[in-house]
């Protein structure tokens, strides 16, 4: 998917310590995509950070529009919270 990352979530990427290649695997193969608000989308997956922990990494996408655009990215703890079982 061709996508651009917003001025915001390039902020939060860049405040949250998240790696650019991260959000790039995550948006090409997502463990998940789950609906959100105002037809946005979260691409998610769970990945193994630097600290040894396992975090659910959130890509909350617009894909509306063309391109793509990221609007913001985090990382959490609360998998469960977000994880959706099929």
């Amino acid at each position: 998917m061709e996508y651009r990352i917003s001025r915001h979530a390039k902020q939060e990427i860049d405040r949250r310590n998240i790696s650019l290649d991260i959000v790039d695997n995550i948006i090409g193969s997502p463990d998940q995509i789950v609906d959100e608000y105002d037809n946005k989308k979260a691409y998610q997956s769970i990945i193994q950070m630097e600290d040894g922990k396992s975090y659910l990494v959130r890509i909350i996408v617009n894909n509306t529009i063309e391109p793509a655009v990221v609007v913001t990215v985090y990382r959490t703890s609360k998998i469960s919270k977000y994880w959706r079982e099929p």
